[in-house]
């Protein structure tokens, strides 16, 4: 869908995550999930009192349920901190898109093809929300590495491989984008709706979107979306140091990888 058309005021839209609460009425498999999601970002060893004020519960409503999770595998104790237990990774790779036939699998032999082309960083992510999740990552050889790690989110705005999926997302994704407001991680990084609006129409254009050091000081990124029926259901980027980023040599590598996984996704879902 092209983006031409973007209002440059975003519609209204209902938001996910409302603000959690502490009540007692809350249901204790909520408050287990809470404390589950106290990690993400937040670094892998987590005490119990930086556990509770993250998820917003009673130190001693979040010292029972971590028993409880580190009974069932959950969680893990190191000393004074925990950690997430290796039941949690298990259950990772369950999700659809890592299974077999699901869209990592079937991205992984080309992403690796991709990576000894390049020997540059390579991403494959889909777009959650206002943000990318990191699906796969194969880690360049030398040079400046990303900040990125399987599993890991990212502002969309800022990143290639969210500009390369939100060039052919319908409307109702960009406005939630822009009514979030513009996520700037470097100096480089859009802070102006319309300048933003205008790069992804040249992404739609040109089927590529570029990160020039918006995400992370010093790397440049390029990505191209994966197509099925007309839209983006992921995209897969490479990285690299912006001193020796060879666009053109990239770009063709990319368009390669990613027609060959749509090919394979439409094709398994025939």
């Amino acid at each position: 869908m092209s983006v031409s058309a973007i209002p440059t005021l975003a519609s209204q839209h209902d938001h996910e995550g409302a603000p959690r609460t502490t009540s007692s009425a809350t249901p204790s498999a909520t408050k287990a999930l809470q404390i589950l999601e106290a990690f993400l970002g937040a670094g892998p060893k987590l005490g119990v009192s930086e556990i509770a004020r993250t998820a917003g519960l009673p130190k001693s409503t979040a010292f029972r349920l971590l028993r409880h999770l580190e009974q069932s595998g959950y969680v893990e104790r190191t000393g004074r901190h925990y950690v997430l237990g290796r039941r949690l990774f298990e259950l990772g790779n369950a999700v659809q898109i890592c299974r077999p036939q699901g869209i990592r699998e079937t991205a992984m032999p080309h992403l690796a093809e991709l990576y000894v082309a390049t020997g540059k960083t390579v991403h494959l992510a889909i777009l959650e929300g206002t943000d990318i999740v990191i699906l796969e990552k194969i880690a360049g050889r030398g040079g400046i590495q990303t900040d990125t790690y399987v599993g890991g989110r990212a502002p969309a705005a800022c990143s290639a491989l969210g500009k390369a999926i939100l060039s052919f997302s319908d409307r109702n994704h960009i406005a939630a984008v822009l009514e979030s407001g513009l996520v700037r991680r470097t100096r480089h990084s859009h802070g102006d709706p319309a300048k933003f609006l205008s790069e992804l129409r040249r992404a739609n254009s040109e089927r590529i979107a570029f990160d020039r050091e918006e995400a992370q000081l010093g790397i440049v990124c390029a990505a191209v979306p994966i197509m099925m029926e007309g839209r983006a259901i992921a995209a897969v980027s490479v990285s690299g140091s912006a001193a020796g980023f060879n666009a053109a040599s990239i770009t063709r590598h990319l368009r390669r990888a990613a027609a060959a996984i749509s090919d394979e996704v439409v094709s398994s879902a025939a």
